[in-house]
């Protein structure tokens, strides 16, 4: 009977990535996966640190597991793998009391993991591993990929930035570029194998430089993998405002398999408070940035990434962010409570001075304001056509099923012939007409002769 793995993902589109990579190295060393945490011979805990609940998680996670093992008897191989691993190393063992951890997997070792669980199986005493690497290729097509229509590609690993409150330099490592060759073989692979989206990935993903060719630009990538056969979208993740070139927006005007979508991390409206951050750009350069944006892409929709409580904000720097976000209008929005993280600058330099209740007095207030424009930028959307890819279906052959448009807005409908399994229509790009919308989700039904045009004989 073939051994079985589970592998449980916090965070980032990297480290659902990362999780889809050791998936596949374990299904190439004669692993299946599975669902059941009762049936895993190997759970693999991929985690985050970028803040602080989702560290926490991994340590009531490991709690679940220790009680588990108690109530039943049975010992899986557990590894933790990603930042906090490579954060905490061996400290992670004395952390939980020791026995339960197998292996400590640094962002890295990736590559390590099925000699590492092989060593597990057999070894009285646990595995560390979080030595640094440069190399940053992989072997193509290993990948389990676990979006039916959506392949995450990485092309930069690291980052050099080191903005005060981020943690990604000391667990990711220092910026490290994919080989262009390497990226457009994973590209060709993941649409050969039926992935029409493409989600090209990085810490600043516009801050790319073919390694293999000094004239490819991320501009000149997008327009690379644009001309593979079988990509119907690209969308990537996440640029930096200050490498927002012009060219990159021409590239996402006159490109048309690249979505009207954009990313754009500010992290606040404050131009004190962002230059405490070392995020260096002002508030100004960042509204002249979207103006620019827009004027060239009109249809264009903007998110962002936002913290509120970052040491030494004044009610007057957050009323800079809440004027920031009415003056955007962002389609969607991630907002947190800032949060010390271990060896940033933020936590060497500053007190963490704003006390927990205004923290949650203010993004209460950001998020009610992002609601609101959100549901408004919604609403305006009903009546109209979009084009939805579907990527999620309902169980019911009666179901629901679901997807995004260009704009990464998510659109639900009803499966458009009752006749037709909900699971067939995966994949499929569907003109759907919108006819009510919330906040964070638009509903609707398929448009006529949408059968037709989403490929199939069944009208």
């Amino acid at each position: 009977m073939a051994r079985k793995y589970l592998i449980e993902t916090f965070g980032c589109q990297m480290n659902v990535h990362d999780s889809e990579r050791m998936a596949g190295l374990l299904d190439q060393a004669g692993y299946e996966p599975t669902d059941d945490q009762h049936d895993a011979d190997v759970i693999v805990i991929n985690t985050c640190s970028v803040r602080e609940h989702a560290e926490d998680k991994l340590y009531t996670r490991l709690g679940e597991l220790r009680v588990l093992g108690e109530e039943t008897g049975r010992r899986p191989v557990v590894a933790v793998a990603g930042c906090v691993a490579q954060q905490e190393g061996a400290a992670l063992l004395k952390n939980t009391n020791g026995g339960l951890i197998d292996i400590v997997l640094g962002t890295q070792r990736l590559k390590m993991l099925p000699l590492l669980v092989e060593q597990a199986a057999q070894a009285p005493f646990a595995s560390v591993d979080i030595s640094p690497m440069d190399d940053v290729s992989f072997p193509l097509g290993i990948a389990h990929r676990a979006d039916p229509v959506r392949a995450y590609v990485t092309i930069i690993e690291g980052c050099n930035d080191y903005c005060a409150f981020c943690v990604v330099p000391y667990t990711r490592g220092h910026e490290r570029m994919r080989a262009k060759a390497d990226i457009l073989a994973d590209v060709a692979e993941a649409a050969a194998t039926g992935h029409p989206e493409v989600q090209l990935l990085g810490q600043i993903v516009n801050h790319y430089q073919a390694p293999d060719d000094p004239a490819c630009d991320f501009a000149q990538l997008l327009a690379e993998v644009h001309d593979i056969r079988g990509v119907e979208r690209i969308r990537f993740a996440s640029p930096h405002p200050r490498h927002t070139s012009d060219r990159l927006i021409a590239a996402m005007r006159d490109l048309p398999n690249v979505c009207n979508h954009m990313h754009l991390p500010v992290q606040s409206g404050s131009t004190r408070v962002l230059a405490a951050m070392r995020r260096r750009h002002t508030r100004e350069e960042y509204l002249d940035l979207v103006a620019q944006i827009r004027k060239a892409i009109p249809d264009v929709t903007l998110s962002t990434d936002m913290i509120v409580g970052f040491p030494g904000e004044t009610a007057a720097d957050f009323d800079d962010t809440l004027s920031l976000v009415e003056t955007v209008q962002y389609h969607s929005m991630f907002s947190f409570k800032y949060s010390v993280r271990p060896n940033t600058l933020a936590s060497k330099r500053f007190v963490d001075e704003v006390d927990e209740a205004e923290k949650t007095r203010r993004i209460v207030a950001l998020q009610a304001l992002q609601r609101g424009i959100q549901a408004r930028l919604n609403e305006r959307a009903v009546g109209t056509t979009v084009e939805v890819l579907v990527d999620t279906a309902g169980r019911r052959r009666d179901a629901e099923v679901s997807g995004r448009t260009r704009g990464n807005a998510v659109v639900s409908f009803p499966v458009p012939d009752s006749g037709t399994d909900a699971a067939t229509w995966v994949g499929r790009t569907v003109p759907v007409m919108i006819r009510r919308a919330g906040p964070h989700t638009l509903w609707g039904e398929a448009a006529p002769g949408a059968l037709r045009q989403a490929g199939t004989d069944c009208a």
